[in-house]
């Protein structure tokens, strides 16, 4: 937690760290699905989300043009769970969800697929600009990919839920293509990975993560994306497991969400940044590459 800066902010750091397991934790309740409740308990969690951002992310910049594309990029890489924290609230898993509830699932996760790789590309714009340009590139093109690939995955849920609403079943067509779209998932999460250690090792360069922080970003997005592949390129049925599928660490961090809590986290970092904060353990010496 950061040592500067008023409480207001302190605190709106702190929730924003555990933001995306508070969001895990509404979501999966079904209980909580209930006509005004799901709906009063996102509007709160958004509200209180954005208060938490404002907060971090408001304080007067010595750079203003570099502190606005921190503060861009890291509200795109966070909006994938402001979204799910405002509209799942009890929606649990797709085999527990009615078919309306699971078409809102996957536009949002349609437009946060969109919202992360449009903050890569962005944060990427803004390490260039203070001489970052090496991971940078990798972190852009891998999330380019992935978000290409998400959006495929996402195109083929998304149309074959439409028609469980329409004619209570998914066209043939789409059942038949199965595999490929379990590829086009395991393809997004992979790359997703890839794009947010070469993120993480981009920012260290220009010392806006401490050493520490990067390495155990690298070291868990790599760590991730051997569990996805050890798995296997298909996504298993949960209810065909063995085991149940939040005991499976391969099936979980092939979730479709879940390789974008660590881009929510590096977005933080980035709205930290553009409020003024230093980030915490970085060793910068050269002053073009602190942006002033």
């Amino acid at each position: 937690m950061p040592g500067n800066g008023s409480v207001g902010q302190r605190l709106g750091y702190v929730f924003l760290c555990l933001y995306p397991l508070i969001a895990a934790g509404l979501v999966g309740p079904r209980a909580l699905r209930m006509p005004v409740v799901d709906e009063v308990v996102g509007a709160v969690l958004f509200v209180a989300t954005v208060a938490a951002m404002w907060a971090v992310g408001v304080r007067g910049r010595r750079t203003p043009e570099i502190g606005e594309r921190c503060l861009a990029a890291g509200a795109l890489l966070m909006a994938p769970f402001v979204l799910i924290g405002a509209s799942w609230v009890g929606l649990g898993p797709p085999w527990q969800a009615t078919a309306p509830e699971n078409v809102m699932r996957y536009v949002v996760l349609m437009v946060a697929s969109l919202a992360v790789s449009t903050g890569f590309v962005v944060g990427r714009d803004a390490l260039a600009s203070v001489g970052e340009r090496t991971w940078s590139a990798l972190s852009l093109a891998t999330s380019l990919l992935g978000g290409v690939a998400y959006l495929v995955w996402v195109t083929f849920e998304l149309a074959a839920w439409v028609a469980h609403v329409r004619v209570g079943h998914a066209p043939d067509a789409l059942v038949a293509l199965e595999d490929v779209i379990d590829l086009q998932l395991f393809v997004a999460g992979a790359v997703t990975y890839l794009a947010t250690a070469s993120f993480a090792a981009s920012m260290r360069r220009i010392g806006w993560l401490g050493r520490g922080a990067m390495r155990a970003y690298v070291v868990a997005n790599l760590f991730a994306l051997v569990l996805l592949t050890v798995r296997g390129l298909s996504f298993p049925d949960p209810r065909a497991l063995d085991s149940p599928w939040y005991t499976q660490p391969g099936f979980i961090v092939g979730i479709p969400a879940v390789p974008w809590v660590m881009p929510f986290w590096l977005g933080l970092v980035l709205v930290r940044r553009a409020g003024g904060a230093p980030p915490e353990g970085a060793l910068v010496t050269d002053s073009r590459m602190r942006g002033s």
